[in-house]
């Protein structure tokens, strides 16, 4: 599939946004996480573009989006959501978030609800106690900022040697080790497309914003239906995150996949869709 037929940039807040758009009917939103990009969700646009209009942006400061003139925060980013959603006549939507793009999405359920009829937090931050299993504090902010610079070393990597790089089964496990449970299964091609575009300048500003917001006390006031989904092999956000979502937010369920790790729409893109699909079907 030739994906440069459905990106287009967009302006926001005086910056320009490099945005992913596929399929027509109700939209969609994909939120993408820490030194990541739209191409995340490479595994799932198609499937879901048969029945919505999805629509995936790079966040400001990662993949090829520019860096938003006012930082990048928790709030920031859910403000630009709203914004963007407000350039493409998006009245409401589901709001589908994995990792940081989880935290961001459920933000915008807390500042502009009337943007976001269901949530799903897929390995969501924003309650873990630790981050790549280091404790809270100093230690987690230089863990999440060493994931981050690891990452962003292969995003700088020459198209051409990344490709020959990631069809090697031990370097796919050593550069995705933290993101998924078994990187060596991952298609070469995909691998490429996860490291390829992220990896940005937000990415310092977003790992303080990840250690350091917090908005444990108000995610009882989230309405929506929400689904969260995890990995019980997650390295990166440990699982008893799902369990603390589930117990914070009033109408909320959670799905937790085996063998699973940081991004369960790329490891088990076919029941990740499933579950989804039918989460999203209940309000049709």
């Amino acid at each position: 599939m030739d994906w440069r037929e459905h990106l287009r940039w967009v302006r926001i807040g005086g910056r320009w946004v490099n945005v992913m758009e596929m399929g027509e009917g109700p939209p969609l939103l994909l939120v993408h996480g820490h030194s990541g990009c739209w191409q995340n969700w490479l595994e799932n646009v198609p499937y879901f573009a048969e029945r919505y209009r999805v629509v995936a942006p790079d966040l400001p400061g990662f993949g090829y989006s520019e860096l938003p003139a006012e930082g990048v925060s928790i709030e920031n980013y859910a403000r630009f959501l709203d914004a963007l959603c407000q350039e493409l006549e998006i009245e409401s939507a589901p709001v589908v978030g994995n990792s940081l793009g989880g935290f961001v999405g459920a933000e915008l359920c807390l500042k502009f609800p009337q943007r976001v009829t269901r949530l799903v937090l897929v390995a969501a931050a924003g309650l873990a106690d630790r981050y790549i299993g280091l404790p809270s504090g100093l230690l987690r902010r230089q863990s999440v900022a060493a994931f981050a610079r690891a990452i962003n070393a292969y995003a700088r990597i020459p198209d051409a040697r990344l490709e020959t790089l990631v069809r090697r089964p031990r370097l796919r496990w050593a550069a995705l080790l933290m993101v998924a449970a078994h990187p060596e299964r991952l298609p070469a091609p995909m691998c490429a497309e996860l490291l390829r575009g992220s990896g940005r300048p937000a990415a310092p500003e977003a790992t303080d914003a990840l250690v350091s917001y917090d908005y444990r006390d108000r995610l009882d006031d989230i309405a929506r239906p929400t689904l969260i989904v995890w990995g019980d092999k997650d390295r990166t956000v440990p699982v008893e995150g799902a369990d603390e979502y589930e117990r914070l937010i009033p109408n909320a369920r959670k799905v937790i996949l085996r063998d699973t790790g940081h991004v369960p729409m790329v490891e088990r893109p076919a029941r990740f869709n499933q579950l989804v699909g039918e989460f999203l079907a209940e309000e049709e």
